[in-house]
């Protein structure tokens, strides 16, 4: 899924250095993956969802969210880790995200799926992302990139751009993940690792371990979790490496969900091609009956009505389960009260479910109504409180009717989960 990348002041977290942190031994490709102890069945939450219902409005919802303050909760397929589901404070896509977002809650982890240059699947929520997801620059494997890093110069901006394309699966597992972003007026590669928003952390950014799809499959699967892995785009010319087509990339995907023996019940596979979805409900049906197109054709007032209109056209191709990020689903109205959209509206009238994402992506719900991201509707002329994110997912839950919504912090959802009885 699309977010805006963020680049601090160089040093902002110069305590920091991802570079010089060893690798965790924790898997190996080669031996398999260490399976978990056992399935997460004790959620903890967190302070999170507490501070979000203290925050709020009085009015019946924060009554009954409060009312839900003791509750035993449980995990809800529901809750999706979105790139692990903690990346507010561990690195994305690693096996510590998946730990830290089950932990909370999650039902079910995504791995955005890309591949490297010996055609081995990933977790890697874009396929050039590694300059700012790794700390690929700050090591030897960054003369590898498809544009090594270049300082900042003269009012230029420092660069890089790495891609698991440019590395095998081995160089790939020798990284460490990272917090995404990086600092655009470095002069070195390490000072290129410092680019954490202020709202998230390092704290647990040591060397995050990253993953291949096959290790993912292995660890949800250990942890009695359902999967949805997001097909990436490719980010080079097609067929790559001589005879490496989409066709074959695709397949690949769900073959490696056969091979490693999980019924296609408990996988959610998810792509912005439309191609993609449409080639599993063609020629791998079962696991295509519950692929999810990922929508962003609606990002300006120009072409949100565009996108609107685009839902027939998915409904005709067969497609099932459609997720648009949070601001298709939501409007304001009478009273800057959340009702559902045209979009939603839509959905509704051509029988299509719904998954939305990313909550918990931005940082205080305030500083993103003021413009600074464009995940959530702004609330106008009012005061803006990060509690007001519940209205947000009540909405979308008892009038949108979603089905499951992706969050950069798991618990979040889960709390309201448990407290309405989603499962």
């Amino acid at each position: 899924m699309h977010v805006k990348s963020v680049s601090l002041a160089a040093g902002f977290f110069a305590a920091v250095e991802v570079g010089a942190m060893p690798k965790l031994d924790w898997t190996s490709y080669s031996r398999g993956i260490k399976p978990a102890q056992h399935p997460i069945s004790n959620v903890e939450l967190g302070p999170r969802p507490y501070y979000l219902t203290n925050d709020m409005d009085d009015g019946p919802l924060k009554q009954r969210l409060s009312s839900c303050s003791e509750m035993e909760m449980r995990p809800t397929k529901f809750s999706i880790g979105h790139r692990g589901g903690a990346c507010l404070q561990f690195p994305e896509e690693t096996v510590e995200s998946i730990m830290a977002g089950t932990r909370m809650g999650a039902g079910i982890q995504e791995c955005d799926v890309a591949f490297t240059r010996d055609r081995e699947l990933v977790c890697r929520h874009d396929q050039c992302d590694l300059h700012t997801t790794t700390n690929i620059v700050a090591t030897d494997l960054g003369a590898k990139c498809s544009t090594p890093f270049t300082p900042a110069s003269n009012g230029a901006a420092a660069t890089a751009k790495c891609c698991t394309s440019d590395i095998t699966f081995a160089e790939f597992k020798t990284l460490c993940g990272k917090m995404d972003g990086s600092n655009s007026s470095a002069m070195t590669p390490e000072d290129y690792l410092h680019g954490t928003p202020a709202w998230r952390t390092d704290l647990y950014a040591t060397c995050g371990t990253v993953l291949g799809h096959k290790e993912y499959i292995s660890l949800v699967d250990s942890l009695g979790l359902d999967f949805t892995p997001e097909l990436k785009a490719p980010a080079v010319p097609m067929p790559f490496d001589g005879d490496y087509t989409v066709q074959k990339y695709q397949q690949q995907l769900a073959d490696e969900y056969r091979e490693a023996g999980i019924a296609f019940s408990r996988v959610w596979p998810q792509s912005f091609q439309l191609d993609a979805v449409a080639y599993w409900i063609a020629n791998e049906p079962e696991f295509g009956a519950q692929a999810v197109l990922l929508d962003e054709s609606g990002d300006s007032a120009e072409t949100f009505p565009g996108a609107v209109a685009n839902l027939t056209t998915y409904k005709e191709a067969g497609v099932q389960i459609v997720a648009p990020p949070l601001p298709y689903l939501v409007a304001l109205g009478e009273g800057n009260n959340y009702v559902p959209s045209a979009y939603a509206v839509e959905a509704k009238r051509l029988g299509l479910k719904l998954l939305t994402w990313s909550l918990e992506r931005s940082g205080p719900l305030a500083n993103v109504a003021a413009g600074e991201d464009y995940y959530y509707v702004s609330i106008a002329n009012g005061t803006v409180k990060d509690g007001d994110m519940y209205r947000l997912v009540d909405v979308l839950v008892q009038e949108v009717g979603v089905i499951g919504i992706f969050s950069d912090w798991s618990s979040t959802v889960t709390y309201y989960a448990n407290c309405f009885d989603l499962f």
